[in-house]
């Protein structure tokens, strides 16, 4: 045996101490831990979800836009077409008229902005300057002529206008 001795004041003193630690970290039950796992999953699954739908818009707005893309082109014949036949007033002007504000009209609804503003302030995020002219007020940028449109779709530029910038 060894040379310390035991008395019943000890042994009570820790048996007292041992309860209320145990009494002081109370065990969480099975039924709040499977409550507290169900709500984490729920949590999760919610999140899930919501990045499912965001990630299928931003795929459909992609593929979208890269229609948007090919179109222009499209796009670009009608507005030649346009200053060809702007003086003509024949059925097939009218039409080609009516054709291109429909789809322009269409493509609107969807997102698409067109840049064609004369007058306007030089912005080089949305304009392409391929040709300057000297300007009556120093220091002032604004489009003189569009030489072609630009266009945005949904906040994004798809394509600068090309302008000729005077100032």
């Amino acid at each position: 045996m060894t040379d310390e001795t035991w008395n019943n004041e000890d042994d009570a003193a820790l048996a007292e101490a041992a309860s209320s630690e145990v009494v002081e970290e109370t065990p969480v039950s099975q039924e709040e831990e499977y409550l507290k796992a169900l709500q984490q999953l729920q949590a999760d699954f919610e999140n899930y979800k919501k990045r499912v739908v965001r990630s299928s818009e931003e795929a459909g707005d992609r593929a979208a836009g890269n229609l948007i893309n090919k179109l222009l082109p499209v796009l670009d014949a009608f507005d030649l077409a346009l200053t060809h036949f702007s003086e003509t007033e024949t059925d097939e002007a009218k039409a080609l008229i009516q054709s291109r504000g429909l789809l322009l009209d269409t493509l609107n609804k969807e997102g698409l902005t067109r840049i064609d503003e004369t007058g306007a302030a030089f912005d080089p995020t949305i304009h392409d300057a391929v040709m300057h002219v000297p300007g009556e007020t120093p220091g002032e940028q604004v489009i003189k002529t569009i030489l072609r449109a630009g266009y945005i779709w949904k906040g994004a530029v798809l394509r600068p206008a090309m302008v000729e910038v005077q100032g």
